[in-house]
């Protein structure tokens, strides 16, 4: 422990505010002295040229060049010296004279012949090692005594594995055969000349015979002096200068590793030396400007030296490193971020010295204000002198991590965009943000120079306004990923040209300036009226404890009261209501609301009193684009910003009003804020409540009441954290928090996703010995691979009928079941689309698991409670103790039965299936009247009887009084066993079996011979024998061992068979025998062996048998679970599995039988504080990597009930945490949910409206069709009774249905998760029957129900027929625009 803590303060304190320097007392005194040297001389060189030197530009002509010398120097030494140690050739010279006599009396025994490479024009007595590894042997050439040692290897290969560490030897034993190989690969063949002849091959035989001795670790022990010796010998590596001239270096791979880190790329080299060039400059530069005096000069100083070294030697691991072992991109962080800093105080010092004017103002503020802007740069200039305590605790994130969060939040609040799942999707979102701003901006522009009054508005400026809603609702639509722009594009044309259109025509209609200011009052009141309703009404009638008063929820679904769910869930009316109030909200309203606010506020800030018309047109946009997107994105919390921000800017402060639009843009952002502050309030008060804190360790006592008196400290904590969207962590898991550094909503900056350990991953060698993945962990991860899959398809529209109650960015959920518990965390939030994370946890989970499963999964309703007492509590309601309990935790219960497609698991132990003989008796049974029915199934059953070769090897069994007396068979479980005998012969297995042959032959389409003699019954008695045998085989000979024979059980269902008898060598000459016959063999038994438990003499008759293994050949799949068909099955949703499970967990070693049966499954959605799962996370990553702590009993992952924090914490991403399974970034698409599709009809596309014209027109074909028939109509030309009038028509209407079939098929471009849709049905139109025709070819064939006898009818019947076309083309016409308009 005490080595640990000194550790940790010399590694990771110390090292953090130095830069990267310290004291390591693993290396030696040379290491030491070099880092400390040059720390000391990035430090004092600086500070000695600012104390020397006049300040002026002749420091920074000094400064820069020395720097710039000094890293191009060192960072191309140390590139060269590791490309030496990867290519270079050894050079190993002996440390004794007698080591040297004993080469030079050897030098003419191995005196190569011709000029080698060793020197220029000269040979000495060292001893020269070239290796060459190729296809052929290694042949090496020496002079002296042959030495091979162990070498290290490359920086990969030091890096240890994640949560490893492994100390100097094992890193050697490790590396030495990568490194030599590495090495060999790359050394030059031309560098020696090996002798002719005979000579070459006795030289090179005798050496390779030489090295196998000395490397034979059973002589060791029994050395030589002269071998003792040559252990003493010193390694080189040659380091090339110039052609021909180069030194020798005597340290290895983990000298040079700790003397400098390791750059790989020419690049890496390029950039460090270019950072170290920009931090001297900016530094010298701000050093003459004046900006430090006195002891603050020697601080900076100071921050420059750490900037500087880090890019030599960093700090590892980081205090904001978010992974173990080395971090290459950390070492960049200190230095970017000093020279952002610097470059940022010389804006704000020019800025301050050179803006005069305070002519732009927000809300009585002048941003451009000289004093505000200096202040600003003290501020920055105090943040740059606190480096080394910033990065101590870890404030700032490494550089792409930054990147990514600066660019998601600048797209979030700025242009109201959605959080992103990568650095290059924060690249792109913010991209397509800057171009649409910049696009509608000329317009804009161009429409506030345009003459206004104040009832007419220009058309520019009403196109602007149409435009900006439809980019708007694109962008809201847009995921991240780029690879669906395409796809996005294509399904959003048509809805945003209408949607374009129909929002330019309202606003060039003058109703925003005829209105007002009722209009604006109206819809004020519409937004608070529709907003409150939707998200706080409904979901609060919705919870399963509304208001945490009642005890039930107030509108209950169909399924609350099932026990057991067993078909989707059903559509209630308030779902209904909800997504259409939910549809009118966005879509209508708050549209309405922008548009009408950017007609009454655009020409006010576009004024030269307020922000000029350059200025105002880019704030009008921004502001615009900002509040459509957000609004079509995420409406949950918009109606109490805009009654907010109309109350408190029309009664409280209408003097600071900067016009309704940009006091809206404004206070949405603030929103965004004060809502962050709330939950890390309430996430921080219910964890430390007194009341229900739980210790997990003795730190945790101390920190209780020594966080009391700084509660003030972390209130500003806590609101600095939600400024810059932060966590704020419990340090190891105490009640001190702490703020955390930066992240983007996506939280973890590597993708630790799961990877399932199947046979499709793992060597031949290691399935049949090892058997990897055998865990339960590992086996039960494919059932939330499933789950994720059905999330994908149902998640999006669950949400938007309000089944998880209200939702926004960066929202966590707790799905619980019987078994399942899973983490999903959602992160980017769209217009009909969510992409979200899944997060599965154990199975059996710890202790401290399942007392947090138990208190999210019990109820409250029977608490009577009420302080001490238990008077009881009112019908339908909480008492008070329960409902005060509610209020104090960090998650709540939303829903008791959510309904989701998944697999229920039933597991028996085959132990208890098999203890008895008999019960083994009828599997072995099972097990070859399974063979018998999968080899006469089988369509290669007559070319197996032809085979010459298989005849020959079941010649011997061909005789009626064969037997087969392997040891292996057993009278206990062998039915068929001849006890006289003492084996299985012919005459035993015919006696039981032959039945069974015949009826399964008699089920071929093409019978064959099944006699007692036939050779189809000899290829069924081989088959089985051969089955039994390598059963007995596998399990040891020991059939009548319970674990043996389940060894040997789950050895043949997973294919393992081993073929030990030469009496079994025929199978080779077919192998589908085995794969097709053999192994289904085995897999079905154990299925027919369940299904005897609940009817036992079931299966006596044959056919009844012969019909069951047919039915579960088809409904039923049986493999392996680590066969990558078992994955592909469940992942296909098949209806039932089965498997044979070999669980080897903890000590455990049991066998059990795993059914797999699709079904819809119940579960409790638990919605958990976001930032209580943020800060929780952040706190494990730092003390796992930073802290170091690996004690698994750790005070920060014991149970705490109040917050959840074992299930949080273990859902954590490997190998900080331990979930089971973690899902890749997932996208779930609105469009692939069929009950919202039902609500609100299918997406409105290219693709969609020509499968709804095909399909209409066809339908129009047919009734056109039906009034030529005789006495036909619509109905029964539906129904396929009428016939038409001509063949030409025929053929017409069946290249018509052939192009609805084709333009059924056609993508939606819906994008990834989004399924095909099928035409959106019109409702039927039905017209009076026309008089049938009279020609004689159609009389009689159809019945019609009507018949009209009118002349006149008859007579107009063509007029009539083009009067049903016109008719039908203006219903189609109106139904098209109908989908489109809503």
């Amino acid at each position: 422990m005490g080595s640990q803590v000194l550790q940790i303060l010399r590694q990771g304190v110390w090292a953090a505010l130095s830069g990267g320097w310290y004291q390591d007392p693993h290396q030696g005194a040379g290491v030491n002295a070099l880092h400390l040297y040059l720390w000391l001389f990035l430090l004092g060189f600086p500070f000695t040229l600012y104390m020397a030197l006049p300040s002026s530009m002749m420091i920074v002509a000094v400064y820069c060049p020395v720097i710039a010398a000094l890293f191009i120097v060192l960072k191309m030494v140390n590139y060269r010296l590791h490309r030496a140690l990867d290519e270079g050739e050894i050079v190993e010279r002996n440390a004794s004279e007698h080591m040297d006599r004993g080469a030079k009396q050897n030098k003419a025994m191995f005196q190569p012949r011709g000029k080698t490479a060793m020197g220029p024009g000269k040979l000495s007595a060292d001893v020269y090692i070239l290796l060459q590894m190729t296809n052929s042997p290694v042949f090496i050439c020496v002079t002296g005594v042959v030495n091979i040692k162990q070498l290290t290897t490359s920086k990969s290969d030091l890096e240890a594995k994640e949560g490893e560490v492994l100390d100097e030897l094992s890193l050697l034993g490790r590396a030495s055969h990568l490194e030599s190989v590495t090495r060999s690969r790359n050394s030059l063949p031309s560098q020696a000349t090996f002798p002719e002849g005979e000579e070459q091959e006795s030289a090179s035989g005798d050496l390779l015979e030489q090295q196998d001795i000395d490397l034979s670790p059973d002589l060791q022990d029994h050395m030589q002096p002269q071998e003792e010796a040559a252990q003493k010998v010193k390694q080189y590596y040659r380091f090339w200068i110039l052609p021909k001239i180069w030194i020798s270096i005597n340290f290895d791979r983990l000298t040079l590793l700790a003397l400098f880190d390791r750059n790989r790329e020419i690049l890496e080299n390029v950039l460090a030396v270019i950072l170290a060039i920009l931090v001297a400059f900016l530094g010298s530069v701000l050093l003459i400007e004046g900006f430090f005096k006195d002891i603050w000069v020697f601080q900076f100083c100071l921050v420059i030296a750490s900037c500087q070294y880090s890019l030599l030697k960093s700090v590892q691991p980081d205090s904001s490193s978010p992974r173990h072992g080395h971090n290459r991109i950390i070492a960049y962080s200190r230095p970017v971020y000093f020279c952002l800093c610097c470059g940022l105080i010389w804006l704000l010092d020019y800025g301050s010295r050179n803006i005069s004017t305070t002519r732009f103002r927000l809300y009585g503020m002048a941003f451009t204000n000289p004093l505000l802007l200096l202040s600003a740069r003290d501020l920055v200039i105090v943040f740059t002198l606190c480096f080394p305590i910033v990065f101590f605790i870890g404030l700032l994130p490494q550089v792409n991590t930054f990147v990514m969060y600066l660019c998601e939040q600048l797209d979030i609040h700025v242009f109201g965009g959605n959080a992103t799942t990568s650095l290059l999707a924060a690249l792109y979102s913010f991209i397509c943000s800057i171009v649409a701003v910049a696009l509608l901006y000329g317009l804009c522009y161009g429409a506030l120079k345009d003459s206004w009054d104040g009832q007419h508005i220009p058309v520019l400026f009403s196109i602007f306004c149409g435009l900006l809603v439809a980019v708007s609702y694109h962008l809201s639509r847009q995921s991240s990923d780029p690879s669906v722009l395409f796809e996005r594009l294509q399904s959003d044309l048509i809805v945003c040209i209408v949607i374009g259109v129909l929002y330019f025509a309202i606003h060039v209609s003058t109703v925003f300036t005829v209105l007002q200011p009722i209009l604006s009052y109206v819809l004020y009141a519409l937004v608070g009226t529709v907003g409150f309703v939707t998200h706080y009404v409904l979901p609060q009638l919705r919870k399963q404890l509304p208001w945490h008063c009642f005890s039930h929820p107030l509108l209950k679904t169909k399924e609350y009261h099932q026990f057991e769910v067993r078909n989707a869930a059903h559509v209630m009316w308030f779902e209904k209501l909800h997504i259409w109030l939910l549809f009118v909200e966005k879509n209508v309203i708050y549209p309405l609301i922008v548009l009408n606010e950017l007609s009454s506020s655009a020409k006010n800030i576009a004024s030269p009193k307020k922000l000029d018309t350059e200025l105002g047109a880019l704030m009008i946009t921004i502001a615009g684009l900002k509040l459509l997107r957000s609004s079509f994105s995420s409406p949950t919390c918009q109606y109490v910003t805009v009654i907010f921000t109309v109350l408190f800017f029309t009664f409280d402060y209408k003097s600071f009003t900067e016009t309704m639009l940009l006091d809206l843009f404004f206070m949405s952002i603030l929103f965004s804020k004060l809502w962050e502050l709330f939950y890390k309030l309430r996430f921080v008060y219910t964890y430390i409540a007194p009341w229900q804190i739980t210790w997990g360790s003795a730190f945790h006592a101390f920190a209780q009441p020594f966080a009391v008196p700084h509660s003030a400290m972390l209130f500003v904590q806590a609101a600095v954290s939600a400024f810059f969207s932060t966590p704020l962590n419990p340090f190891l898991g105490s009640a001190i928090f702490i703020t955390s550094y930066a992240r983007p909503v996506k939280f973890w900056e590597r993708d630790y996703n799961t990877k399932r350990v199947d046979h499709s991953n793992t060597r031949l060698a290691s399935q049949l010995d090892r058997n990897p993945g055998s865990d339960d962990n590992n086996l039960n991860s494919i059932f939330y691979e499933h789950l994720t899959r059905s999330l994908q398809h149902s998640l999006c529209g669950d949400l938007l009928l309000g089944r998880w109650g209200n939702y926004s960015t960066g929202d966590c959920f707790i799905l619980a079941s019987d078994y399942l518990n899973a983490l999903v965390h959602l992160i980017e939030i769209g217009n009909g689309l969510v992409t979200f994370q899944l997060r599965g946890l154990e199975f059996r989970g710890t202790y401290c698991q399942q007392r947090e499963v138990e208190a999210i999964t019990e109820g409250v309703e029977e608490d009577e409670g009420f302080c001490c007492c238990e008077p009881g509590h009112l019908p339908h309601m909480l008492s008070f103790n329960a409902a005060f309990g509610q209020r104090w935790l960090a998650w709540e219960v939303l829903v008791t039965k959510y309904v989701l497609e998944g697999y229920s698991i039933t597991d028996n132990s085959a132990a208890s299936m098999l203890q008895v003989f008999d019960l083994r008796k009828i599997l072995t049974t099972y097990y070859v009247k399974g063979i018998i029915y999968y080899v006469t199934t089988s369509p290669k059953l007559e070319e197996w009887l032809a085979n010459e070769t298989m005849q020959e090897g079941l010649r011997l069994c061909t005789d009626r009084n064969y037997v087969d007396v392997d040891p292996t068979f057993n009278p206990n479980i062998d039915e068929d066993y001849d006890h006289r005998l003492a084996g299985i012969s012919r005459e035993s297995f015919c006696m039981i079996y032959l039945n069974w042959i015949e009826y399964c032959c008699s089920r071929r389409e093409k019978p064959l011979d099944s006699s007692k003699d036939s050779p189809l019954v000899t290829l069924c008695y081989g088959l089985c024998v051969l089955g039994r045998r390598a059963l007995g085989t596998a399990s040891h000979h020991m059939s009548s061992n319970l674990e043996s024979f389940l060894y040997g059980l789950h050895a043949l269902f997973k294919g393992d068979f081993r073929i030990s008898s030469i009496r079994d060598e025929w199978i080779f000459a077919d192998m589908e025998l085995l794969r097709k016959v053999v192994v289904p063999g085995i897999r079905m038994s154990l299925k027919l062996h369940q299904d005897h438990f609940t009817s036992p003499d079931e299966y006596d008759d044959p056919s009844v048998l012969y019909e069951a293994i047919t039915t579960h050949e088809e409904n039923l799949v049986i493999a392996h679970e680590g066969d990558p068909a078992w994955r592909s099955a469940v992942l296909s949703n098949s209806p039932s599995l089965l498997a044979l499970r070999h669980v080897m967990d903890d000590g455990t070693n049991e066998y059990k039988i795993i059914m797999l049966n699709k079904r819809y499954l119940s579960f409790r959605v638990i919605k958990v504080n976001k930032e209580c799962v943020r800060g929780l996370w952040a706190g494990q990553q730092q003390e796992l990597v930073f802290l170091r702590n690996r004690n698994p009993e750790r005070g920060s992952i014991q149970n705490a009930k109040q917050a959840l924090r074992n299930m949080i914490n273990s859902s954590c991403d490997q190998p900080i945490g331990y979930p089971i399974y973690v899902s890749p970034l997932t996208t779930s698409y609105s469009d692939s949910h069929e009950q919202l599709k039902d609500i609100l009809g299918g997406a409105i596309s290219l693709g969609n409206i020509r499968n709804f014209i095909c399909v209409k027109w066809l339908k129009l074909r047919k009734g056109c069709g039906a009034g030529c028939n005789s006495g036909g109509n619509i109905e029964d030309s539906d129904a396929g009774g009428g016939a038409s009038c001509t063949s030409n028509n025929a053929t017409i209407n069946e290249s018509q249905s052939s192009m609805s079939q084709g333009g059924g098929n056609a993508p939606t471009g819906q994008g990834p998760g989004a399924v095909q849709h099928p035409p959106v049905a019109a409702h039927p139109t039905t017209f009076p029957a026309a008089h049938p025709p009279t020609h004689p070819s159609t009389l009689g064939k159809v019945k019609t129900k009507k018949q009209l006898h009118t002349s006149s009818i008859l007579y107009n019947y063509t007029h009539a027929r083009e009067l049903q076309f016109l008719v039908l083309s203006v219903l189609n016409s109106e139904l098209v625009l109908n989908q489109l308009l809503f």
